[in-house]
Protein backbone atom coordinates (compact mmCIF):
# COMPACT_ATOMS: atom_id res chain seq x y z
CA UNK A 1 0.00 0.00 0.00
CA UNK A 2 1.36 3.28 -1.15
CA UNK A 3 1.63 6.35 1.72
CA UNK A 4 0.43 10.02 0.90
CA UNK A 5 3.78 12.32 1.37
CA UNK A 6 2.78 16.08 1.99
CA UNK A 7 5.27 18.46 -0.14
CA UNK A 8 8.17 20.06 1.87
CA UNK A 9 7.23 23.45 0.95
CA UNK A 10 3.03 23.03 1.63
CA UNK A 11 4.27 21.16 4.91
CA UNK A 12 6.27 24.54 6.12
CA UNK A 13 3.33 26.99 5.10
CA UNK A 14 0.52 24.34 7.33
CA UNK A 15 3.23 24.71 10.42
CA UNK A 16 3.24 28.86 10.06
CA UNK A 17 -0.47 28.57 9.99
CA UNK A 18 -1.21 26.07 13.22
CA UNK A 19 1.43 28.52 15.23
CA UNK A 20 -0.71 31.32 13.80
CA UNK A 21 -3.76 29.93 15.17
CA UNK A 22 -2.48 29.19 18.37
CA UNK A 23 -1.24 31.93 18.92
CA UNK A 24 -5.05 33.63 18.80
CA UNK A 25 -6.41 31.24 20.54
CA UNK A 26 -3.90 28.84 22.23
CA UNK A 27 -3.62 31.21 25.23
CA UNK A 28 -6.87 31.36 25.62
CA UNK A 29 -7.33 27.76 25.74
CA UNK A 30 -4.47 27.10 28.18
CA UNK A 31 -5.46 29.79 30.42
CA UNK A 32 -8.70 28.18 30.87
CA UNK A 33 -7.66 24.42 31.37
CA UNK A 34 -5.57 26.17 34.07
CA UNK A 35 -8.42 28.10 35.84
CA UNK A 36 -10.73 24.67 35.33
CA UNK A 37 -8.17 22.87 36.91
CA UNK A 38 -7.30 25.08 39.96
CA UNK A 39 -11.33 24.93 40.50
CA UNK A 40 -11.21 21.04 40.91
CA UNK A 41 -8.04 20.94 42.82
CA UNK A 42 -8.98 23.62 45.41
CA UNK A 43 -12.58 21.73 45.33
CA UNK A 44 -10.84 18.24 46.11
CA UNK A 45 -8.46 20.07 48.62
CA UNK A 46 -12.01 21.13 50.16
CA UNK A 47 -13.60 18.19 50.30
CA UNK A 48 -10.55 16.15 51.85
CA UNK A 49 -10.09 19.02 54.81
CA UNK A 50 -13.71 18.45 55.13
CA UNK A 51 -14.23 15.08 55.23
CA UNK A 52 -11.06 13.38 55.86
CA UNK A 53 -8.88 16.33 57.89
CA UNK A 54 -6.15 13.72 60.33
CA UNK A 55 -4.95 12.29 56.90
CA UNK A 56 -4.79 14.92 54.87
CA UNK A 57 -2.79 16.79 57.66
CA UNK A 58 -1.08 13.83 57.85
CA UNK A 59 -0.41 13.85 54.32
CA UNK A 60 0.73 17.65 53.87
CA UNK A 61 3.01 16.80 57.02
CA UNK A 62 4.68 14.03 55.10
CA UNK A 63 5.41 15.91 52.48
CA UNK A 64 7.15 18.20 54.01
CA UNK A 65 9.92 15.99 55.52
CA UNK A 66 13.21 16.48 54.07
CA UNK A 67 13.81 11.99 53.51
CA UNK A 68 10.35 13.26 50.76
CA UNK A 69 11.97 16.09 49.31
CA UNK A 70 14.99 14.65 48.49
CA UNK A 71 13.25 11.23 46.94
CA UNK A 72 14.86 10.79 43.97
CA UNK A 73 16.61 8.11 41.78
CA UNK A 74 19.71 7.64 42.61
CA UNK A 75 22.27 7.29 39.67
CA UNK A 76 24.16 4.15 40.73
CA UNK A 77 27.09 2.09 38.69
CA UNK A 78 26.21 -1.24 37.71
CA UNK A 79 26.30 -4.50 40.36
CA UNK A 80 26.90 -1.55 43.18
CA UNK A 81 25.48 -2.28 46.64
CA UNK A 82 21.66 -0.69 46.83
CA UNK A 83 21.79 2.26 49.20
CA UNK A 84 18.38 3.97 50.08
CA UNK A 85 17.99 7.62 49.81
CA UNK A 86 15.16 7.07 51.93
CA UNK A 87 16.99 7.25 55.08
CA UNK A 88 14.20 5.01 57.10
CA UNK A 89 14.63 2.21 54.62
CA UNK A 90 18.54 2.72 55.13
CA UNK A 91 18.13 2.51 58.80
CA UNK A 92 16.66 -1.06 58.34
CA UNK A 93 19.36 -1.89 56.03
CA UNK A 94 21.61 -1.04 58.38
CA UNK A 95 20.91 -2.32 61.33
CA UNK A 96 20.10 -5.82 59.60
CA UNK A 97 24.09 -5.87 58.34
CA UNK A 98 25.29 -4.76 61.88
CA UNK A 99 23.58 -7.99 63.21
CA UNK A 100 23.24 -10.17 61.45
CA UNK A 101 26.49 -11.61 61.99
CA UNK A 102 25.66 -12.18 65.80
CA UNK A 103 22.12 -13.93 64.56
CA UNK A 104 22.32 -17.72 64.86
CA UNK A 105 20.37 -20.74 63.80
CA UNK A 106 19.57 -23.83 66.58
CA UNK A 107 19.02 -27.21 65.11
CA UNK A 108 17.99 -30.25 67.64
CA UNK A 109 18.34 -33.58 66.70
CA UNK A 110 17.91 -36.39 68.65
CA UNK A 111 17.80 -40.37 68.56
CA UNK A 112 14.96 -41.89 67.77
CA UNK A 113 13.28 -45.06 67.12
CA UNK A 114 13.98 -46.65 63.81
CA UNK A 115 11.83 -49.24 62.67
CA UNK A 116 10.81 -51.39 59.71
CA UNK A 117 7.99 -53.89 58.75
CA UNK A 118 8.36 -57.74 59.44
CA UNK A 119 6.65 -60.82 58.73
CA UNK A 120 6.07 -62.87 61.60
CA UNK A 121 4.94 -66.74 62.11
CA UNK A 122 1.82 -65.52 64.66
CA UNK A 123 -0.95 -68.31 63.76
CA UNK A 124 -4.00 -68.32 66.10
CA UNK A 125 -5.90 -70.30 63.39
CA UNK A 126 -3.61 -73.53 64.15
CA UNK A 127 -3.52 -76.29 60.96
CA UNK A 128 -5.98 -74.40 59.32
CA UNK A 129 -3.61 -71.75 57.87
CA UNK A 130 0.02 -72.92 58.66
CA UNK A 131 1.60 -70.80 56.54
CA UNK A 132 -0.31 -67.47 58.17
CA UNK A 133 2.26 -64.50 58.31
CA UNK A 134 1.27 -61.27 60.41
CA UNK A 135 3.22 -58.21 59.25
CA UNK A 136 4.50 -56.26 62.68
CA UNK A 137 6.72 -53.01 63.00
CA UNK A 138 10.09 -54.04 64.87
CA UNK A 139 12.44 -51.49 65.95
CA UNK A 140 15.46 -51.56 64.56
CA UNK A 141 17.71 -49.57 67.25
CA UNK A 142 17.86 -45.96 66.70
CA UNK A 143 18.84 -42.74 64.53
CA UNK A 144 19.62 -39.40 65.20
CA UNK A 145 17.35 -36.98 63.18
CA UNK A 146 16.72 -33.46 63.52
CA UNK A 147 13.39 -33.17 65.38
CA UNK A 148 13.34 -29.39 65.71
CA UNK A 149 15.02 -26.01 65.14
CA UNK A 150 15.22 -22.26 66.67
CA UNK A 151 16.97 -19.17 67.18
CA UNK A 152 19.87 -17.41 69.08
CA UNK A 153 22.12 -15.09 69.10
CA UNK A 154 25.71 -14.73 70.32
CA UNK A 155 26.42 -12.39 73.52
CA UNK A 156 30.25 -12.83 73.56
CA UNK A 157 33.80 -13.20 71.82
CA UNK A 158 33.90 -16.79 73.12
CA UNK A 159 30.65 -17.64 71.58
CA UNK A 160 27.93 -17.44 74.39
CA UNK A 161 24.36 -17.76 72.87
CA UNK A 162 21.25 -16.37 74.42
CA UNK A 163 17.91 -18.22 73.24
CA UNK A 164 15.17 -19.23 74.94
CA UNK A 165 14.54 -21.67 77.42
CA UNK A 166 11.79 -23.79 75.47
CA UNK A 167 14.12 -24.03 72.49
CA UNK A 168 17.35 -26.26 74.15
CA UNK A 169 15.14 -27.84 77.21
CA UNK A 170 15.39 -31.66 76.05
CA UNK A 171 18.24 -32.89 78.18
CA UNK A 172 18.21 -36.09 75.36
CA UNK A 173 19.06 -33.77 72.67
CA UNK A 174 21.98 -32.49 70.42
CA UNK A 175 22.22 -29.01 69.75
CA UNK A 176 23.77 -27.74 66.59
CA UNK A 177 24.47 -23.84 65.82
CA UNK A 178 25.03 -22.36 62.19
CA UNK A 179 26.15 -19.04 61.99
CA UNK A 180 25.42 -16.75 59.21
CA UNK A 181 28.55 -18.01 57.11
CA UNK A 182 26.79 -21.16 57.15
CA UNK A 183 29.32 -22.69 58.83
CA UNK A 184 28.20 -25.49 61.78
CA UNK A 185 29.56 -26.07 65.44
CA UNK A 186 28.19 -28.29 68.23
CA UNK A 187 26.87 -26.49 71.64
CA UNK A 188 26.46 -27.28 75.14
CA UNK A 189 23.63 -26.10 77.19
CA UNK A 190 25.17 -23.97 80.20
CA UNK A 191 21.92 -22.70 82.13
CA UNK A 192 18.38 -22.35 81.86
CA UNK A 193 16.56 -19.33 83.40
CA UNK A 194 14.36 -20.75 86.07
CA UNK A 195 11.65 -18.29 85.94
CA UNK A 196 12.08 -16.46 82.75
CA UNK A 197 11.91 -18.54 78.89
CA UNK A 198 15.96 -17.60 78.67
CA UNK A 199 18.95 -20.17 78.22
CA UNK A 200 22.71 -19.90 77.27
CA UNK A 201 24.49 -21.86 75.67
CA UNK A 202 27.80 -22.05 74.48
CA UNK A 203 29.42 -23.12 70.79
CA UNK A 204 32.23 -25.56 71.25
CA UNK A 205 35.24 -23.83 69.07
CA UNK A 206 38.59 -23.55 70.78
CA UNK A 207 40.20 -19.92 69.51
CA UNK A 208 37.75 -18.73 67.49
CA UNK A 209 36.76 -15.30 67.82
CA UNK A 210 32.67 -14.47 67.35
CA UNK A 211 30.39 -11.04 66.31
CA UNK A 212 28.55 -10.41 69.80
CA UNK A 213 25.34 -8.24 69.47
CA UNK A 214 25.16 -5.18 70.86
CA UNK A 215 22.72 -4.87 73.63
CA UNK A 216 20.17 -2.05 73.82
CA UNK A 217 17.98 -0.25 76.68
CA UNK A 218 14.59 -2.07 76.73
CA UNK A 219 13.31 0.04 79.77
CA UNK A 220 13.80 2.65 76.90
CA UNK A 221 11.16 1.45 73.98
CA UNK A 222 7.96 3.40 73.46
CA UNK A 223 5.17 1.99 71.06
CA UNK A 224 5.14 2.68 68.02
CA UNK A 225 9.27 3.03 67.27
CA UNK A 226 10.19 0.52 65.08
CA UNK A 227 10.80 -3.29 65.39
CA UNK A 228 13.16 -5.52 63.39
CA UNK A 229 13.15 -9.54 63.97
CA UNK A 230 15.97 -11.82 62.59
CA UNK A 231 15.73 -15.80 62.97
CA UNK A 232 15.70 -18.99 61.65
CA UNK A 233 11.91 -19.00 60.37
CA UNK A 234 9.93 -22.37 59.89
CA UNK A 235 12.98 -24.24 60.86
CA UNK A 236 14.18 -23.58 57.23
CA UNK A 237 14.53 -20.17 56.16
CA UNK A 238 17.63 -19.07 58.31
CA UNK A 239 18.47 -15.02 58.89
CA UNK A 240 15.20 -14.42 57.64
CA UNK A 241 14.07 -10.40 58.72
CA UNK A 242 10.35 -9.16 59.11
CA UNK A 243 10.04 -5.28 60.32
CA UNK A 244 6.74 -4.39 61.75
CA UNK A 245 6.51 -1.50 65.17
CA UNK A 246 6.37 -2.23 69.03
CA UNK A 247 2.21 -2.80 69.52
CA UNK A 248 2.47 -2.50 72.99
CA UNK A 249 4.13 -3.28 76.84
CA UNK A 250 4.16 -4.79 79.78
CA UNK A 251 2.35 -7.60 78.36
CA UNK A 252 1.46 -10.52 80.21
CA UNK A 253 1.17 -14.08 78.37
CA UNK A 254 0.45 -17.69 78.88
CA UNK A 255 2.51 -19.37 76.52
CA UNK A 256 2.75 -23.29 75.81
CA UNK A 257 5.07 -25.13 73.32
CA UNK A 258 3.53 -27.14 70.25
CA UNK A 259 3.18 -30.14 72.50
CA UNK A 260 1.61 -27.84 75.54
CA UNK A 261 3.71 -30.12 77.51
CA UNK A 262 5.63 -26.68 78.13
CA UNK A 263 3.54 -23.95 79.39
CA UNK A 264 4.65 -20.66 81.85
CA UNK A 265 3.07 -17.64 82.43
CA UNK A 266 5.61 -13.99 81.21
CA UNK A 267 5.13 -11.12 82.40
CA UNK A 268 6.45 -7.34 81.39
CA UNK A 269 6.32 -9.03 77.46
CA UNK A 270 7.19 -6.86 74.57
CA UNK A 271 4.49 -6.94 71.78
CA UNK A 272 4.98 -6.65 68.49
CA UNK A 273 3.73 -6.93 64.33
CA UNK A 274 6.73 -7.92 63.31
CA UNK A 275 5.81 -11.31 61.97
CA UNK A 276 7.60 -14.05 64.26
CA UNK A 277 6.89 -17.60 63.30
CA UNK A 278 8.24 -21.43 64.19
CA UNK A 279 12.06 -21.43 64.41
CA UNK A 280 12.13 -17.44 65.69
CA UNK A 281 12.04 -18.48 68.83
CA UNK A 282 15.65 -17.19 70.85
CA UNK A 283 15.92 -14.73 67.42
CA UNK A 284 16.86 -11.28 68.53
CA UNK A 285 14.47 -8.27 68.26
CA UNK A 286 16.21 -5.12 66.72
CA UNK A 287 15.43 -1.43 66.79
CA UNK A 288 16.84 0.81 64.17
CA UNK A 289 20.62 1.01 65.97
CA UNK A 290 20.62 -2.50 65.66
CA UNK A 291 20.85 -2.87 69.16
CA UNK A 292 19.20 -5.97 70.95
CA UNK A 293 15.87 -4.71 72.60
CA UNK A 294 14.18 -8.03 72.75
CA UNK A 295 14.06 -12.07 72.48
CA UNK A 296 11.25 -12.91 70.34
CA UNK A 297 9.52 -15.70 72.02
CA UNK A 298 5.85 -16.41 71.12
CA UNK A 299 3.08 -15.79 68.50
CA UNK A 300 -0.42 -15.20 68.88
CA UNK A 301 -2.11 -18.47 67.65
CA UNK A 302 -5.65 -17.41 65.71
CA UNK A 303 -4.13 -14.19 64.84
CA UNK A 304 -1.91 -12.18 62.26
CA UNK A 305 0.89 -10.40 63.03
CA UNK A 306 0.92 -10.95 67.20
CA UNK A 307 4.30 -11.58 68.43
CA UNK A 308 5.84 -11.40 71.43
CA UNK A 309 9.75 -10.90 72.80
CA UNK A 310 11.11 -11.03 76.41
CA UNK A 311 12.83 -7.55 76.70
CA UNK A 312 16.38 -7.73 76.96
CA UNK A 313 16.91 -5.88 79.95
CA UNK A 314 15.60 -9.38 81.49
CA UNK A 315 18.56 -11.45 79.96
CA UNK A 316 21.55 -9.48 81.24
CA UNK A 317 21.58 -10.23 84.12
CA UNK A 318 21.84 -14.40 83.00
CA UNK A 319 24.49 -13.56 80.39
CA UNK A 320 26.96 -11.69 83.58
CA UNK A 321 26.28 -14.74 85.82
CA UNK A 322 26.56 -17.17 83.17
CA UNK A 323 30.05 -15.43 81.85
CA UNK A 324 31.12 -15.74 85.71
CA UNK A 325 29.61 -18.73 87.19
CA UNK A 326 28.65 -20.76 84.70
CA UNK A 327 24.71 -20.88 85.85
CA UNK A 328 21.49 -18.39 86.80
CA UNK A 329 20.53 -17.75 90.12
CA UNK A 330 17.39 -16.08 91.17
CA UNK A 331 15.99 -14.63 94.68
CA UNK A 332 13.71 -17.01 96.20
CA UNK A 333 10.76 -17.15 98.61
CA UNK A 334 8.74 -20.29 98.37
CA UNK A 335 5.02 -19.41 98.60
CA UNK A 336 2.65 -20.30 95.85
CA UNK A 337 -0.53 -16.91 95.44
CA UNK A 338 -3.34 -15.72 93.47
CA UNK A 339 -3.09 -12.03 92.89
CA UNK A 340 -5.85 -10.57 94.20
CA UNK A 341 -8.64 -8.33 92.59
CA UNK A 342 -11.94 -8.00 93.07
CA UNK A 343 -13.13 -11.50 91.86
CA UNK A 344 -10.62 -13.22 93.92
CA UNK A 345 -11.20 -10.68 97.18
CA UNK A 346 -15.19 -12.01 96.67
CA UNK A 347 -14.56 -15.58 96.71
CA UNK A 348 -12.15 -15.98 99.38
CA UNK A 349 -13.82 -13.16 101.67
CA UNK A 350 -11.47 -10.97 101.68
CA UNK A 351 -10.93 -6.62 102.71
CA UNK A 352 -8.34 -5.99 100.49
CA UNK A 353 -8.77 -5.67 97.00
CA UNK A 354 -4.55 -6.17 96.25
CA UNK A 355 -2.23 -8.65 96.88
CA UNK A 356 -0.47 -11.71 96.88
CA UNK A 357 -2.94 -14.82 98.44
CA UNK A 358 -0.90 -17.26 99.83
CA UNK A 359 -2.57 -20.79 98.37
CA UNK A 360 -1.88 -24.43 97.99
CA UNK A 361 -2.05 -25.81 94.32
CA UNK A 362 -4.86 -27.00 92.59
CA UNK A 363 -3.31 -30.13 92.62
CA UNK A 364 -3.05 -30.06 96.26
CA UNK A 365 0.97 -28.89 96.53
CA UNK A 366 1.41 -27.21 99.65
CA UNK A 367 1.04 -23.43 99.77
CA UNK A 368 4.44 -23.16 101.47
CA UNK A 369 7.45 -24.28 99.86
CA UNK A 370 9.27 -26.84 103.19
CA UNK A 371 12.46 -25.36 104.29
CA UNK A 372 12.21 -21.84 102.10
CA UNK A 373 12.68 -18.77 103.20
CA UNK A 374 8.79 -17.88 103.42
CA UNK A 375 8.51 -21.08 105.91
CA UNK A 376 11.49 -20.16 108.07
CA UNK A 377 9.87 -16.61 108.36
CA UNK A 378 6.24 -17.92 109.25
CA UNK A 379 4.50 -17.40 106.64
CA UNK A 380 1.13 -19.24 106.62
CA UNK A 381 -1.35 -20.23 103.97
CA UNK A 382 -4.20 -17.99 103.86
CA UNK A 383 -1.98 -15.20 104.15
CA UNK A 384 -2.20 -12.19 102.20
CA UNK A 385 1.28 -10.66 101.29
CA UNK A 386 0.25 -6.54 100.66
CA UNK A 387 3.76 -5.05 99.84
CA UNK A 388 7.51 -5.82 99.81
CA UNK A 389 9.70 -2.90 100.88
CA UNK A 390 7.05 -0.76 101.15
CA UNK A 391 5.69 -1.58 97.22
CA UNK A 392 2.41 -2.48 97.02
CA UNK A 393 1.47 -5.70 95.31
CA UNK A 394 -0.87 -5.78 92.20
CA UNK A 395 -1.65 -7.83 89.21
CA UNK A 396 0.03 -5.40 87.39
CA UNK A 397 3.46 -5.11 90.14
CA UNK A 398 3.46 -8.80 90.34
CA UNK A 399 5.24 -10.69 93.14
CA UNK A 400 7.38 -12.34 90.94
CA UNK A 401 8.38 -8.97 89.37
CA UNK A 402 9.25 -7.10 92.82
CA UNK A 403 10.98 -10.38 93.93
CA UNK A 404 13.19 -10.30 90.62
CA UNK A 405 14.60 -7.02 92.23
CA UNK A 406 16.62 -8.74 94.52
CA UNK A 407 19.46 -11.13 95.36
CA UNK A 408 19.34 -14.32 97.49
CA UNK A 409 20.58 -13.60 100.74
CA UNK A 410 18.76 -10.16 100.88
CA UNK A 411 16.63 -9.12 103.83
CA UNK A 412 13.16 -7.72 102.78
CA UNK A 413 10.00 -6.50 104.97
CA UNK A 414 7.02 -8.16 103.79
CA UNK A 415 3.55 -6.50 104.79
CA UNK A 416 1.11 -9.24 105.35
CA UNK A 417 -2.79 -9.43 106.07
CA UNK A 418 -3.38 -12.44 108.31
CA UNK A 419 -6.93 -12.70 110.42
CA UNK A 420 -7.86 -9.15 109.32
CA UNK A 421 -4.87 -7.82 111.08
CA UNK A 422 -1.91 -6.14 109.05
CA UNK A 423 1.71 -7.21 110.38
CA UNK A 424 5.77 -6.94 109.44
CA UNK A 425 7.44 -10.22 108.74
CA UNK A 426 10.97 -9.71 108.05
CA UNK A 427 12.36 -12.41 105.50
CA UNK A 428 16.14 -13.49 104.13
CA UNK A 429 15.39 -14.44 100.80
CA UNK A 430 16.82 -18.21 99.42
CA UNK A 431 18.09 -18.95 96.17
CA UNK A 432 16.49 -20.83 92.90
CA UNK A 433 19.19 -21.68 90.49
CA UNK A 434 19.33 -23.04 86.93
Amino acid sequence: MNMYHLPQADFKELKNKIRKAAKNRGYWQAAAVIIIGCAIGFAGGVYALQYFPSQTQAFLQYLKMPEVKSLKTADQPANSVYVSNISYEQAVIDSVKSSSLSVVSIVISKNVPVYEQQYVNINPFGSLFPDLQIPQQVQKGTELQEVGAGSGFIVSADGLVLTNKHVVSDKAAEYTVYTSDGKKYSAKVLALDPAEDLAVIKIESSGKVFTAAKLGDSSKIQIGQTAIAIGNSLGQFRNTVSVGVVSGLGRTISASDQTGAISETLEDIIQTDAAINTGNSGGPLLNLKGEVIGINTAMAQGADSVGFAIPINEAKKDIEQVAKNNKIVYPFLGVRYLLVNETVKKKYDLSVDYGALVLKSTKGESAVTAGSAAEKAGIKEKDVILSINGEKITTDNSMAKLIKKFNPGDKITLRILRSDKEQNIEVTLGERSS
